[in-house]
């Protein structure tokens, strides 16, 4: 979602600790499972990845933990910039952009560049943007938290991101937006909450459609997660745990960062992480291999 949030800096230190951790995991199993994807990965150059930031969310936080460099371009400034169809170009909530900058975006993803935008940026980027794909449903969230599934299980944008024990949430931070899909014969549902549409009338968590020679991927709520909710005696495990079960050492460095996490902490950290970290590296070895 995309109104202010006050986060105590207790648990916003607790928050970073454990995208800390979840970026290191998502990492190594990428290294691990898709050691191509992992070689891109650690190739992203700054000039790669630019970033709009948003007063509410925060998706670069994530690409620090990933240890992934990228440039900053504040609002305002966007239609000033030479984009490429090599870059991946990050809209963070709220995403208020001029008419000029909406019009640079749709060239940028016409041309083939990559977009990638959360919450509130589906009315204000997406909708003028790339009319007749997807839009809000006029139905805002509650502060929420909702069990997620990932419907396209052969996309490469979701190798690793959730196994068969897994069981991780998605907060919805208050007066998100739901996605309502227009478009079904081109737009792809990558994750989906049953929960969701059932509260708020539409199940999509993550979607992506092309245009032109580029794709537009759009996820409700914010990115870079504040909390998850510990439903189960599963979740309340240490965070700790959860590496054991995923076969990734522990050395004293992640033993601090994973002191007071739990393993719901941890787990939706290392979701969303494998998740983007999927997205770079895709683009990046697609741009390598022209």
């Amino acid at each position: 979602m995309c109104a202010p949030t006050n986060v105590s800096p207790t648990l916003d230190d607790k928050v970073q600790r454990s995208y800390m951790a979840g970026a290191s995991m998502a990492r190594s199993r990428m290294a691990e499972e898709a050691p191509l994807d992992a070689e891109a990965l650690a190739a992203v150059k700054a000039s790669d990845i630019v970033v709009v930031p948003g007063q509410y969310d925060h998706v670069e936080q994530v690409l620090v933990a990933l240890d992934v460099p990228f440039k900053t371009v504040h609002p305002g400034a966007l239609d000033r910039v030479d984009l490429r169809p090599e870059q991946l170009l990050v809209v963070n909530c709220p995403g208020e952009l001029s008419a000029p900058e909406i019009v640079k975006i749709r060239d940028f993803v016409a041309a083939g560049g990559t977009l990638f935008t959360t919450d509130w940026a589906l009315r204000h980027v997406i909708e003028p943007a790339f009319p007749g794909y997807i839009e809000y449903n006029n139905n805002d969230t509650r502060d929420d938290v909702v069990r997620i599934d990932i419907i396209d299980s052969d996309s490469p944008y979701l190798q690793g991101v959730l196994d068969s024990d897994d069981d991780p949430q998605w907060w919805l931070e208050g007066a998100s937006y739901p996605i309502r899909i227009l478009n079904t014969d081109t737009v792809r549902v990558l994750i989906r909450s049953k929960e969701l549409g059932e509260k708020y009338g539409e199940e999509p968590v993550a979607v992506v459609f092309p245009f032109g020679k580029g794709e537009v991927f759009h996820m409700i709520s914010h990115y870079y997660l504040q909390r998850a909710e510990l439903r189960t005696a599963r979740h309340e495990m240490s965070g700790e745990s959860y590496f054991a079960s995923k076969n990734v050492p522990v050395d004293d460095a992640m033993a601090y960062q994973l002191a007071d996490l739990n393993l719901g902490d941890v787990e939706a950290a290392a979701t969303s992480s494998r998740l983007f970290a999927n997205i770079v590296a895709d683009k990046k070895r697609r741009m390598m291999e022209t």
